[in-house]
């Protein structure tokens, strides 16, 4: 049982480590083809992607450890251990981004979507306007957007992990 905790967290540190990795690699090829700001629902899909296969390879992972055992509340520790550590870790890359590499970024994002919002809204009045815009910069800044990328890193990794475990739980019971 000790041999299988200590898998357990191995697997979690492994592969959170390497989705939060590929997943700022992703993010930096964004950024390479100045599309930070507007980025192409391609890149959404391949992070979800990404997510999905890392999730997935860390739960067969530790189904193979576990002798073909997998309970579906192992399922999902492990699948949030490992969406957590790869949201911490971008969460890092995101501060060093918004900090050192772009630090307009929160400005110039707010600037993208005040024209948007005129865009898609052109009979919006100028008091509907003001407040859209200060509501836009309460809920972008570093603190709030570091909470919703581990918000939604943990609420994507239990849907994943929920489903994964469902489709490869088999316990010792059932044999």
């Amino acid at each position: 049982m000790e041999n299988q905790k200590s898998s357990s967290k191995q697997i979690m540190l492994n592969y959170g480590l390497i989705l939060g990795f590929v997943s700022i690699l992703i993010a930096v090829i964004n950024f390479a083809f100045g599309n930070v700001y507007e980025p192409h629902w391609v890149i959404s899909v391949l992070g979800a992607l990404v997510s999905v296969v890392f999730i997935v390879l860390g739960l067969k992972k530790l189904k193979e450890s576990n002798n073909g055992f997998l309970s579906l509340g192992q399922a999902l520790k492990t699948g949030l251990g490992i969406s957590l550590i790869s949201g911490i870790i971008y969460v890092i890359y995101m501060m060093l981004f918004t900090n050192i590499i772009e630090p307009e970024f929160f400005t110039r994002m707010a600037e993208v979507q005040e024209a948007g919002m005129l865009e898609k809204y052109p009979n919006m009045s100028d008091e509907q306007l003001e407040g859209a815009i200060a509501m836009t910069k309460k809920m972008s800044g570093p603190a709030i957007t570091s909470a919703f990328i581990l918000i939604f890193s943990l609420f994507f990794g239990f849907i994943v992990s929920l489903i994964g475990g469902l489709i490869m739980k088999k316990t010792q019971e059932e044999d």
